[in-house]
């Protein structure tokens, strides 16, 4: 199979060598097996899924959240392989001829694989349509979208585990589903796995280190002063950069500062219309304008490989953003740098953000009751007029409840109950719950951030132990190893092996992420990140091994 999968690798997408983790991931689809995938930007994500949906019998359908990524997936495999017929997309732009010559060839076997967004998933004709030409396997791109705890969690993810079982269609299993991200921290490939029904699937985790990117953290107690010197350094900045702030008024104004200081700067964020940001970001890849600063509105779909340097003025939600972030610098391979200027006081508007999106008791039992009270599947937007929510209030309560059992999302979108009216507080309170733990991780991977920030460890190491990667430093490339400040830990002064898992008499199981800065870092399932004194945990045994 080896030699077969090399000759199918060079002479339909050029390539010439694979990787290991590549061929791992490959295999296991061809076996029929479902398999999620960590790979890094830029090393072949999408040859995985091309390459298996080649060697199977039936189209693949492939999710991918932007149209302009789909386009481009579409053109780079068709020209690649010299068949125009090979791809082909769905999506709200295309008219109704254009939609049937899709179809059509897929069902004939001209087309092999179909590239749309998660949306399209949702009508229950294109569900019928894709299910009729018996598809062989279904593919989710940027994965960690259908996890709360990924950096860009997009509430039409949440139906693919329904669309997978409609798309299964006279199978005697399930369709087998690759799912594909780039940063996916443990509970975030747990929840991925969770909400897709993956059952035993291969997980591959690739490399996460980058060693071409330069790691800095600049601290700073007064707001003017950090302000000034991010200003200062883009001004003797060369080469294209992008800068993230945390707010859209912050993305205008500082590029607009800019501006005044004679850099070709431009801002990007959700509230421009989207013909103005896609022109920013035409600009930004043709080398049309040098800065972007951006919110976390500006990511995928950036992949410019000469990005010099990725700063910003304020830190990440969580640790899973800021490495996809910075992971937009040196992706030609070529040094680049990527510096937080840092503020203590920032980090409270990030838990201000987090805890925004939270909903109380009140809030999940009225989403409960009219749900219940209808009696058949609702539309969520019609919740939302119902009981005066937001939409992003009526979708984190509707997590809450399918967490719980009370309802389940239907692959249309629509809610429909579960429990019985009896069971309703038990229900409502049991997704309460589930909500102080998610708020209760959310401040831990906040947490984290604060201790990449602040830690005067190397920064290479904590950055990518937060991932499971047990990273052995110093790196040379951070700021806090190039001043000498990083101390190796003893193999004594760890009481517990990294990946060991151990018990806490209050947080329950957890697994040993990293030793640095003389504390231990624990990933436990109910209360998330935690970090503790290494001597405390010898002297009070606070920890013990789990059976």
């Amino acid at each position: 199979m080896t030699d077969a999968l090399d000759e199918l690798a060079r002479d339909t997408l050029g390539i010439e060598e694979l990787l290991p983790e590549q061929r791992t991931a490959i295999a296991a689809v061809v076996e029929g097996r479902d398999a999620l995938v960590v790979m890094a930007t830029g090393s072949g994500k999408s040859a995985i899924y091309q390459l298996s949906g080649l060697q199977l019998d039936g189209p693949t359908v492939v999710v991918s959240p932007l149209i302009a990524l789909q386009q481009d997936q579409v053109a780079g495999l068709n020209d690649r392989s010299g068949d125009d017929d090979l791809a082909v997309t769905l999506n709200s732009q295309m008219g109704a001829p254009a939609r049937r010559d899709a179809l059509e060839r897929l069902a004939d076997g001209r087309a092999r694989f179909v590239l749309l967004a998660p949306e399209q998933l949702t009508n229950p004709d294109v569900l019928e349509d894709l299910a009729a030409t018996s598809p062989a396997l279904l593919v989710v791109d940027e994965a960690h979208c259908i996890s709360e705890w990924g950096h860009d969690f997009r509430p039409d993810y949440l139906r693919l585990g329904g669309a997978r079982t409609l798309l299964s269609g006279a199978r005697t299993g399930p369709l087998p589903v690759l799912a594909l991200t780039a940063t996916a921290a443990p509970p975030v490939r747990d929840e991925i796995a969770s909400r897709l029904g993956m059952e035993d699937p291969e997980v591959v985790i690739g490399a996460f280190d980058r060693p071409e990117l330069w790691l800095e953290v600049r601290r700073y107690e007064d707001e003017r002063a950090k302000d000034e010197a991010l200003l200062d350094e883009l001004v003797a900045s060369t080469g294209s950069g992008l800068v993230y702030v945390a707010t859209r008024k912050g993305a205008e104004e500082l590029a607009e500062a800019l501006r005044d200081r004679e850099v070709d700067a431009r801002h990007y964020h959700g509230g421009m219309p989207s013909a103005e940001r896609e022109e920013v970001l035409a600009a930004f890849l043709a080398d049309g304008v040098r800065v972007v600063v951006a919110t976390i509105a500006f990511g995928m779909g950036v992949d410019k490989p000469d990005v010099r340097f990725v700063l910003h003025d304020a830190p990440s939600a969580s640790l899973d953003a800021y490495l996809q972030e910075i992971g937009r610098a040196g992706r030609d391979g070529e040094p680049a740098s990527a510096v937080l200027f840092y503020r203590p006081q920032d980090l409270g508007l990030r838990r201000f953000q987090a805890g925004a999106g939270q909903v109380d008791g009140d809030q999940i039992e009225r989403v409960a009751t009219v749900v219940g009270a209808l009696g058949d599947a609702v539309d969520p937007v019609r919740l939302a007029d119902e009981i005066d929510l937001t939409a992003s209030k009526v979708t984190t309560a509707v997590s809450r409840l399918e967490d719980a059992g009370a309802v389940e999302v239907l692959p249309d979108g629509r809610v429909a109950p579960l429990a019985p009216p009896d069971d309703l507080e038990e229900a409502v309170g049991t997704a309460e719950e589930a909500g102080r733990h998610r708020q209760a991780y959310e401040e831990s991977r906040i947490a984290m951030v604060r201790t990449y920030a602040e830690t005067r460890d190397c920064r290479r190491a904590v950055l990518l132990s937060y991932f499971g990667d047990d990273f052995a430093g110093p790196c040379g490339a951070c700021d806090n190893c190039a001043e000498g400040r990083t101390a190796t830990q003893d193999d004594e002064h760890r009481p517990f092996a990294v990946g060991a898992t151990v018990r806490h008499e209050e947080w329950g199981p957890g697994v040993v992420q990293r030793y640095g800065d003389g504390r231990m870092t624990v990933l436990f399932q109910d209360a998330g990140y935690r970090t503790l004194g290494v001597d405390l945990v010898v002297e009070r045994g606070i920890l013990t091994a789990a059976d």
